[in-house]
């Protein structure tokens, strides 16, 4: 079984970002992209590279690469909740174009640029599809008009994807499945509907094998980290549901006391509680905010860690010194 998780983000990036593996790239954007903009072959514009790595110099592992065809890709995975993430997705597809221009040239010359996010978690409301792509369309006709097809942005949410491996048709299934179901998979045990997709057997047979002792460091680091995260994000929304529920009971009685006894208790209790839940909802999401800008200062000091001693990044970011001395570990 794969004991490597390839949604963890410093994983995938290798897989998928090493020069050896850009036949695994190739497949991976195929089978999100349209047929007119399938690739034979690619350029990785930042490949895995540990020591860059190390030195701070990635601290947003997202892959970006360029077809032969001059189309500009930015691939991103994404394991933690972030409810901003449209926002980000845009500020990075934004950014890979504007990085296109050097000096003297023109707007012309810009390419078709495609941002892939996959993420490990439930983002666009009101559907159960897997697959998702945002287009600049004309909205008096509904229409793209092919006018502003230099944009083009997809989401895969993997916690939409719930098919059986009998189930499996498209190429897109087969990436969905290991991505979500590599620990259950072996090369002495390949279900039929993915054994014959000669990327997919590459990618099991990569994923248990392509870690030195160093890299496996960093990876441990990084699960650890989106575990504490997870963990305080829950006990946050834990604490607010029990708080706004104690909350709700509480001026649900007084009201319903007012009201009357059967009556007045009926209805306080159903109008208390829903306030409460969403004062309980409202407490879990600033304590999953706070917890997403201790990361950003986690982010921003180990950037730092080469220029500053562990006193100046903690008065710059607002982490404790041990926090800062633990990163530099």
């Amino acid at each position: 079984m794969c004991k490597i998780n390839p949604r963890v983000d410093f994983a995938f990036k290798k897989l998928f970002g090493s020069e050896g593996n850009k036949d695994l790239l190739i497949s991976l954007i195929n089978s999100i992209v349209s047929e007119q903009d399938q690739v034979a072959e690619v350029e990785l514009k930042n490949p895995y590279n540990l020591a860059d790595y190390c030195a701070g110099k990635i601290s947003i592992l997202d892959i970006k690469a360029r077809s032969n065809e001059g189309v500009w890709f930015n691939i991103e995975m994404q394991i933690s909740e972030d409810y901003n993430f449209d926002k980000r997705a845009i500020y990075y597809w934004a950014k890979l174009v504007t990085d296109q221009l050097s000096e003297g040239m023109m707007f012309k010359e810009l390419k078709k640029t495609i941002s892939i996010n996959i993420m490990d978690f439930n983002f666009i409301p009101e559907t159960e599809d897997v697959h998702s792509c945002y287009k600049i369309i004309n909205v008096a006709s509904g229409k793209d008009d092919k006018l502003h097809d230099i944009f083009e942005l997809h989401y895969i949410e993997l916690q939409k994807f719930k098919k059986q491996f009998h189930q499996i048709s498209t190429a897109l299934d087969r990436w969905s499945t290991f991505l979500t179901r590599a620990g259950e998979l072996t090369l002495a045990h390949i279900p039929e509907t993915l054994a014959g997709d000669k990327a997919i057997v590459k990618a099991i047979e990569a994923v248990d094998c392509m870690f030195n002792e160093d890299e496996r460091q960093v990876y441990e680091v990084r699960m650890q980290a989106f575990a504490d995260i997870k963990s305080k994000i829950a006990s946050a929304e834990e604490i607010g549901m029990k708080r706004g529920m104690e909350k709700g009971m509480e001026k649900g009685m007084e009201k319903g006391m007012e009201k009357g006894m059967e009556k007045g208790i009926e209805q306080g209790l159903k109008k208390g509680i829903e306030k409460g839940l969403q004062e309980g909802r409202q407490e879990g999401l600033q304590a999953g905010l706070l917890e997403g800008e201790h990361r950003k200062a986690l982010e921003i000091a180990h950037n730092l860690l080469d220029i500053l001693d562990n006193a100046a990044i903690a008065a710059k970011t607002g982490l404790d010194e041990a926090e800062v001395e633990l990163l530099r570990r």
